[in-house]
C-alpha cells in the first residue's frame, strides 16, 4: 500500500497542495496534520508509522515533512528499512534500503537541517540588527489601532457606552478594547 503524509507547521497554513500531490501519486490512505516540526511527537505521523508494514511505501511531498532533523530522520528511516518499507519523497524520488539510497537520504537530510538552521540564524541576526539600529523596533504583530483610537474608545466607555456599542461604532473588537484598556490603566 501507499501511505501519504502531509504536514504543515501552523493552523494558518493549508494542507491542500500537499494532499493534492499525494492524491496524484495514488496514495491509498493519506494522513495529515497541522503540527509544528519542532515538536517531538506528531500524533498522525506516529499513527502512520504504527500502520505501515513490509512492502508498503510512505509518500511525502518534501523531505522537511518527514522529520525534524537529520538524527531523527536517520533513526526513522533505519526502522522503516528494517521493516522493508520504502520512502518516496516526491521532489527527490524513492529511497530504498541500498547503500546509495542510505547515502542520498543522509546527505539530503543533513542539507535540509542545515537550511532550517540557516533560516533560524538569519532570522535571529535580523532581529538583533533591528533592535540595535531601530529604537522603536518591537517584535510581534503591529498594533492595528493607534493610541488615539483607543483613547477615544476609552472616553466612550467612561461616558457609559457598552463594549458592544463601542465596538459597533469604532470597528474595534470588544476583546481588543478590553486588552488595550488594561494597558492604558
Amino acid at each position: 500500500m501507499k501511505f501519504g503524509y502531509a504536514r504543515v507547521s501552523s493552523a494558518g497554513q493549508s494542507l491542500a497542495t500537499q494532499i493534492s500531490q499525494l492524491k496524484e501519486e495514488s496514495c491509498d490512505i493519506i494522513y495529515s496534520e497541522k503540527f509544528t516540526g519542532t515538536t517531538v511527537d506528531s500524533p498522525k505521523f506516529n499513527e502512520l508509522l504504527d500502520r505501515v508494514s513490509s512492502g508498503d511505501t510512505i509518500v511525502v511531498t518534501k523531505l522537511d515533512r518527514f522529520a525534524r532533523n537529520t538524527k531523527e530522520a536517520l533513526e526513522i528511516i533505519q526502522e522503516l528499512f528494517k521493516a522493508r518499507i520504502k520512502i518516496h519523497i516526491l521532489n527527490m524520488g524513492i529511497i530504498e534500503d541500498t547503500p546509495f539510497g542510505r547515502l542520498i537520504f543522509t546527505l539530503f537530510s543533513a542539507f535540509a537541517q542545515f537550511e532550517r538552521d540557516m533560516i533560524l540564524t538569519r532570522t535571529q541576526e535580523g532581529k538583533h540588527n533591528a533592535r540595535v539600529t531601530d529604537p522603536s523596533y518591537t517584535e510581534g504583530r503591529k498594533t492595528t489601532y493607534t493610541d488615539d483610537d483607543i483613547q477615544a474608545a476609552l472616553d466612550m466607555r467612561e461616558e457609559g457606552f457598552t463594549y458592544a456599542q463601542i465596538s459597533y461604532q469604532t470597528g474595534i473588537s470588544a476583546s481588543t478594547l478590553k486588552r488595550r484598556f488594561k494597558k492604558t490603566s
